[in-house]
């Protein structure tokens, strides 16, 4: 880490070094080409200056712009021409400025506090209108769109990064989601296990203990038959174990899982065979049911049935399967068993008790039904209501009190934390394929109910963001140099028509002759006068009593040419002389 910042730091330097040899190019050239200019105010100072606001244009950029327009502000001061080189250095700090700091406001205070020393500049050397003109043209462009511009490009990028930051967020989602794939798979396969082997290694157990009571056997095959209904006891425990570390209670998803084909009826048939007690009938015109309420109604006969194996063995169950029109109620209830019932069949009961029960709440909540499980005057009783039909958006139920259907006295156990159903869309196909891993996913996954989501995803609305600014700084970028041209366009427009129509040529100034009348020297004068006469010019002295005009002596628009003066007296020339540029 150490490495990738020295490295950074260095190619900062050499850009640094690069940008200021460019900028020292283009002062060096306009040092070489002044005719007259001083090494230390014109040459040295102004690469000084370069110097220091070059590297500050990463910290500090608005102080780099304003020690540059400090060197423009001292080339007004200049008596020949305020045009100067120093205006290029400006426009690419000021490029700088708007790349590098997001915000608008500051800077472009910086950007109209510029300006404003430059029009103070102006007024306080009393600098002729072409300055003027140059200092709220030429400046403030060279000011505002080299920042606009560097605004526009800094959009840009940020475009460019944040879809790249879209990408990634969206690689990073589907390993999210193939991550949660994975789990709700341990979490199935965990709820498989538990409803399928658990209920087969119960009914195991039991045979081994109804066996072992026959009177038939040998002590030798009793004692076989207690040590195979130990071992399968341990490896009902263990099994539970292993269902405690696959089981995600956070996330999990009690899904239909794998399919079966077993009925209830067929569940029924072995748990008879097997030595349970079981008395069931049905009640009702048995309708289609689709093949996820098969499966929630064959899940809760079995974990009923297991329930009341492990820790009622050997008491009656009664099973009561009633349909409706429109759902199906399922009754499993089961005696308490007696004091030592446990002991007289060697079952013994298991820990984590609830656990079960916990993910049939789950797994009926999933389709839109109701579970209660309760005591119930000596007996145990788990009564299911599921619809023919899953709603696609079930209330998550609240937990109802859950106790071991052996141990009516004792604590109810709730289901803390019971994670929110999600939707089950397509009767048929396995909850675990059907309910996204989270809503965020749901959202950025493409289907058929992605365009009518409520709300759109946050990188969506952060994508539509960073294009709606890079739109509008496109259009500033657009449009302020329009608006500057509808207001600047006809001032200079109109000042180079003043200045070009007020020159008199040097040859028509020698053909003018002292004495003679203005209608004579009408053809050879221009269409008007200048207007803006310096003021060594002006306080130049004049003979007495003759009003003086001055001309242009060259076309030249941002130099500083000679003037022409002729003084008349009423309409007679009385003198001319050459005014000079410079000031004496």
């Amino acid at each position: 880490m150490l490495h990738a910042r020295t490295t950074s730091a260095g190619s900062a330097r050499a850009a640094d070094a690069a940008l200021w040899a460019a900028l020292a190019a283009t002062t060096g050239y306009g040092f070489h080409d002044a005719a007259t200019a001083s090494l230390t105010t014109d040459l040295l100072l102004p690469l000084a200056v370069l110097a220091v606001a070059v590297p500050w244009s990463r910290h500090r950029p608005a102080a780099a712009v304003v020690l540059v327009n400090g060197l423009c502000a001292v080339g007004l001061a200049d008596p020949a021409t305020p045009g100067n080189t120093h205006v290029l250095p400006l426009a690419a700090l000021s490029f700088l400025l708007g790349s590098r700091v997001a915000a608008a406001r500051s800077p472009l205070l910086v950007l109209a506090g510029c300006s404003a020393v430059n029009l103070a500049t102006c007024a306080v050397l009393r600098a002729h209108p072409v300055w003027w003109f140059y200092a709220m043209s030429v400046l403030p462009a060279a000011l505002l769109l080299p920042w606009l511009m560097g605004r526009h490009w800094r959009g840009r990028r940020q475009l460019v990064r944040e879809g790249w930051r879209l990408a990634r967020s969206l690689e990073d989602r589907q390993h999210l989601v193939a991550e949660r794939a994975r789990l709700t798979e341990r979490a199935g396969i965990a709820a498989d296990m538990h409803d399928s082997l658990g209920h087969a290694l119960s009914l195991v157990a039991l045979r081994a203990g109804a066996l072992e009571l026959s009177p038939d056997l040998t002590d030798r095959d009793r004692a076989d038959l207690a040590e195979l209904r130990g071992t399968i006891a341990d490896a009902v425990e263990q099994l539970r174990d292993t269902v405690a570390v696959l089981h995600d209670p956070p996330n999990g998803n009690t899904g239909a899982g794998l399919p079966v084909n077993d009925t209830v009826e067929d569940l029924l048939s072995r748990a008879v065979a097997s030595g349970v007690p079981v008395r069931w009938e049905r009640r009702g015109a048995e309708s289609p049911l689709s093949p996820l309420i098969a499966r929630g109604m064959y899940r809760v006969v079995q974990e009923a049935l297991t329930n009341a194996v492990k820790h009622a063995p050997g008491c009656p169950i009664s099973v009561r399967i009633t349909h409706e029109p429109s759902r199906t109620h399922v009754s499993v209830m089961n005696a308490v068993p007696s004091a030592g019932g446990s002991a007289r069949t060697g079952v013994r009961p298991g820990r984590g008790v609830g656990r079960g029960l916990m993910g049939l709440h789950e797994r009926v909540a999933v389709l839109g039904g109701s579970l209660r499980t309760e005591p119930d005057a000596g007996r145990f009783h788990v009564t299911a209501v599921l619809p023919h039909q899953t709603t696609t958006r079930p209330r998550t139920p609240t937990p109802e009190p859950m106790t071991t259907p052996g141990r009516p006295t004792q604590k109810p156990v709730t289901a803390p934390g019971t994670p929110t159903p999600e939707p089950v869309t397509a009767p048929g196909t396995p909850a675990r394929a059907q309910a996204p891993a989270s809503p965020s996913e749901a959202t950025l996954t493409p289907g058929p109910d992605t365009a009518s989501a409520p709300f759109p995803p946050e990188s969506a609305k952060r994508l539509a963001s960073v294009r709606g600014e890079a739109r509008r700084r496109s259009a500033v970028a657009f449009v302020a140099p329009v608006v500057a041209a509808v207001f600047f366009v006809p001032s200079a427009a109109y000042l180079a028509w003043q200045l070009t129509t007020s020159v008199l040529p040097p040859s028509h100034f020698d053909e003018l002759s002292v004495g003679r009348p203005r209608a004579e020297l009408a053809p050879l004068l221009p269409a008007r006068a200048y207007p803006y006469p310096p003021d060594h010019a002006r306080s130049a002295p004049r003979p007495p009593g003759t009003r003086c005009e001055f001309y242009r002596s060259g076309r030249d628009l941002l130099g500083d040419v000679d003037l022409y003066r002729l003084c008349w007296s009423g309409d007679t020339l009385s003198a001319k002389d050459t005014v000079r540029a410079r000031r004496p």
